[in-house]
Formats: C-alpha cells, structure tokens, sequence
C-alpha cells in the first residue's frame, strides 16, 4: 500500500470510528449505588476452556472457578476475540473486534487514546475502578496520549514470596483487599483482577513435585502422549490453581464483607494454553476459553449455558448490569438476558457464531510479518480463513517464535522424525481454508474444508465470515496490508531478516 493509499484508509477509518464515539454514552444511574452491582472480572492468563474442575478436568482442581459457577452460570461456548492476549484484552476492554482496534488489534503495539473502553465509562457513572496484576498489555498506551493502562489505575503495592519459579510475586487477593478498602463510602466497584499465570515459564517439575500424577495429565490429540508432554502439563495445571488460589481468596474477603451477594463475578482466561497447535492459534485450544458468572442477586444459581458468547460482548453486558448505555462504537452485543435468565442450554437463539482473528504475536517472521487469520464459530462448525497461507504460521523455521518456549516445543522440535504428525500439526504450513466439525473433532486436526460433502456448510461460513468482516470494515479485506505495519514495543529479531525496528511503523507496509 503506498503512503496516499495509507493516508486515505486511515483517514476513511478515523473517520468512522470517531463519528461512532462522537455519540456520547447515555448513562442511566440508579436510584442509588447500591442497586447497582459491583463488578469483579477475573481473567488468567493462557488457560484453555477444559482445565477447571468444573468442567471435568481430572488434574486441574479449581474450587474457586467452581465456586461461581455453582452460584451462578457454567458457559460452556465462550471464544475469546484473538488467541493472543494484548488483542484479546483490548477488545474485551472496547468491546469491539480486532480489526476495529488499530494497533491494538495487534500484539504489544500502541492503544489508541480514542478507543472507548469501559472502565472509563462505568467510573464516569461513580464506579470505584481498579486492577492488579497483568492489565491490558503487553503494549504501549503512554505514547498513544492515554493518562493510564485502559484497565484502570494499579493497585499492586502487595507482595509475597513465590511457590515456584514463573510465578509473579504480586499478592493478588492483597490488593484486591488494599483496592476494596480505598473505596470511597456508597461507591459500587469494578476491578480487574489479571494474574500472569499460567502463562510460561514454568519451575519443570513443579507439578509432579506438587503431588500430582503424570497418569491423571490429559494430553490433547494434537500433542504426543509422552512423560514429558505429560509432565509440561501438569506444571501448566499448577499454575492454573495458583490464579484460582487469589480468586478465591477475593471470594471469600467479599462474603465476609458482605458484598458477596451484589457482585457480579466474571472468571474467565484470555487465550488458550502455551502449548503447540494452542495459543496463539484460532484452533479450539488456542480461543475457546472457560467462562463463570455469578450474582447471587441477581442471576439464578446452578445453570449451564450453551450459547455461543464472545468476549466482545463482555463490556456491553457488564455496562447494562451497572445501567450504563453501551455505546455505538461497540459492536459486541450484551448477554445479560442470558445472564438473567432462568433457562439452561440454549437461552438466545440468535446467537448462532462467532468470530474470532489474530494478526502478529511475536517477531516471528521476515520483515515482522504477521499470520492474519479469521474464523466463525458455530455451535457445530469451525470454519479458518488463512490470509497468507505462504507464510509460517508458527513462525519461520527453524525458531518457530510464534509458539511460546517450553518442554513440549523443545520436545517435538528434537523428535519430529519421530512423531512427524505432530510436528507437522504444530509448525507446518496451513492451506487458506480450513474447517472442522467440532462436535466430532474438537482438537482441529481432521480438516474437512476439501471434502465435497462439506462444500455447502464451507461456502456459507465463508460468506457470512466475509460479510460480517466487511461489514466491520476489516482492513484485510479490501487488501490493506496496514496490520503489517503497526509497531511492536516488545523485543525484536533482527536475525529473522527486513525490518526490525522496535517501536517504529514498518514503512513497507504504509
């Protein structure tokens, strides 16, 4: 795209977001503050849909998780926005997709100052807002012209000491405490509790040092079933129990406080596991993510929902549970009538997909490329529209940098001629489409996008994919290749060849 090219999309696509954020929010105030609900939104960092206990999980014990979803609502169909987590994170906070955000549709770039994003909102309506731990990041919001993180201002003063190496020494439920007795008198609260577990690196061992046992580690199909894949695992599950550990913890400080019974709990992950085929893949490991909500008073206990949610959707439907209008320039749609429902199963039949896409993760590739992908998600069907598929998706060979360093890497990396398949599944190259009948392949490896039979169901979700992303005015479907030109703030690869300019816009691409 040359520069009067550039000039004239960002031009058209400034435009039309700021004629969405010209609308200012309505905010409908309760009577008083107590009417309206507190707000606690938990979210791990890299903990794919099936490793609560829950959900079933036999080597994954998360009373915590389990507890809200006893008090409240089990979602068993909730995909994140992009299988990365300062995209994802982004677009829970805006409530909009990746290709709406800019930079911030992209890992560890800049957060546009005119992005809406709904902390601010809700503390215009007189919420008390905060967070600890890992906000919206990795990236860069200072230089963009904003005063804080999107997320809100720190609250992270507490530390302790670490049960392993890995592990964050912030004191999650202390500061949740600090944060709860800073608030001012008659204010309702939403915090924004992110630990950076169980995003890698791990202490090796750990789990089995914990106590658990390699025989009780479920190994996805897409992953050899080995005592090292199996041990990498449980080290993984370990630190999914410390984030739970500080969930519950906060649980706890708010029943005895009595705030239990008006606060709306929201526990959930922002991509999936660290794992190969997993994050930072559109792949059912990488953004299909686990997801509770309690409110004890507002919200009927004991329910499973089976209704398709996107994380899109989170900040409109945490914005009408505090009686504050979302606004236009989000798109997601809230699902707070699913909330309040008292039906289990499949509350809102209009919800039929879903859509989810990524862009860069790392500096992975030649002239820090990214691997633009997008994909719909029905309740049967995963349908992937790979952008470029002449590039790696996991990262150019040999470094693979796309897929986070680790034991399970490592091990198909030193064995491939052993275990071809799924070296190949991890790393190789994909084809532009692919498609996957979840309901009998829920690891995505049967890929049935050239099988006559599914020519029908591939076409339609290809054209409601297209049109959807039209629509939202994707820049990567009128060709524009401005995604590729964005900056990175996190480390760079000058080794991998091209540009390699950390913080700086690739003039290839404007």
């Amino acid at each position: 795209m040359n520069r009067s090219t550039r000039r004239e999309f960002m031009q058209k696509t400034s435009q039309a977001v700021l004629g969405f954020l010209a609308a200012p929010a309505l905010l409908k105030r309760a009577s008083a503050a107590d009417e309206r609900p507190n707000i606690l939104f938990a979210i791990a960092d890299d903990q794919s849909w099936p490793h609560c206990s829950a959900y079933g999980s036999p080597f994954v014990n998360t009373p915590g998780f389990d507890r809200v979803a006893r008090q409240g609502v089990l979602f068993n169909n909730t995909f994140c926005a992009a299988p990365q987590c300062s995209p994802n994170r982004a677009s829970i906070l805006t409530g909009r997709p990746i290709w709406q955000n800019e930079e911030a549709g992209t890992h560890a770039s800049y957060f546009p100052k005119k992005l809406t994003v709904y902390p601010d909102l809700l503390e215009e309506a007189g919420y008390w807002v905060g967070y600890t731990g890992k906000p919206w990041g990795p990236g860069n919001w200072k230089d963009a012209g904003r005063p804080r993180n999107p997320a809100g201002p720190s609250f992270d003063n507490h530390k302790l000491k670490p049960p392993a190496e890995g592990i964050s020494n912030k004191d999650y439920s202390a500061n949740f405490e600090d944060f709860m007795k800073q608030r001012p008198a008659g204010k309702p609260f939403c915090f924004w509790y992110g630990a950076t577990e169980p995003h890698r690196s791990y202490q090796k061992g750990i789990g089995l040092k914990s106590g658990k046992k390699l025989e009780d580690a479920v190994v996805p199909p897409f992953l050899p079933d080995t005592p090292e894949i199996r041990s990498d695992i449980l080290d993984y599950a370990f630190e999914c129990e410390w984030f739970d550990r500080h969930l519950n913890r906060m649980i706890d400080y708010l029943e005895k406080a009595g705030e239990l019974e008006n606060t709306l709990i929201v526990v959930t992950s922002d991509n999936g596991m660290p794992f190969p085929r997993a994050k930072a893949t559109l792949y059912e490991y990488g953004i299909h993510m686990p997801l509770a909500i309690c409110w004890p008073k507002g919200v009927r206990a004991g329910r499973k929902v089976d209704d398709l949610i996107s994380f899109i959707d989170f900040a409109p439907t945490l914005l009408e549970a505090a009686g504050v209008e979302a606004p236009e320039c989000m798109t997601g749609r809230s699902f707070l009538n699913v909330l309040k429902s008292d039906q289990s199963g499949i509350v809102d039949k209009s919800r039929t997909c879903v859509f989810s896409g990524r862009e860069r993760h790392s500096h992975a590739r030649f002239d820090n490329w990214s691997y633009p992908s997008r994909s719909i998600r029905t309740k049967q069907y995963l349908y992937i529209r790979n952008i470029k598929p002449e590039r790696w998706p996991a990262g150019d060979p040999p470094n693979f940098h796309d897929v986070d360093g680790c034991p399970s890497k490592s091990f198909l990396i030193d064995n491939q001629e052993k275990y071809p398949e799924y070296f190949e599944a991890a790393y190789g190259k994909r084809p532009l489409e692919e498609l996957f009948d979840i309901t009998q392949d829920p690891a995505c490896l049967n890929n049935l996008a050239g099988d006559p039979k599914h020519a029908e169901i591939k076409a339609k979700l290809w054209s409601e994919l297209e049109r959807t992303l039209t629509g939202q005015n994707d820049p990567r479907m009128s060709g524009s290749e401005i995604f590729d030109s964005y900056p990175r703030f996190n480390a760079m690869r000058p080794e991998l060849g091209g540009f390699a300019e950390q913080g700086k816009y690739n003039p290839n691409y404007q």
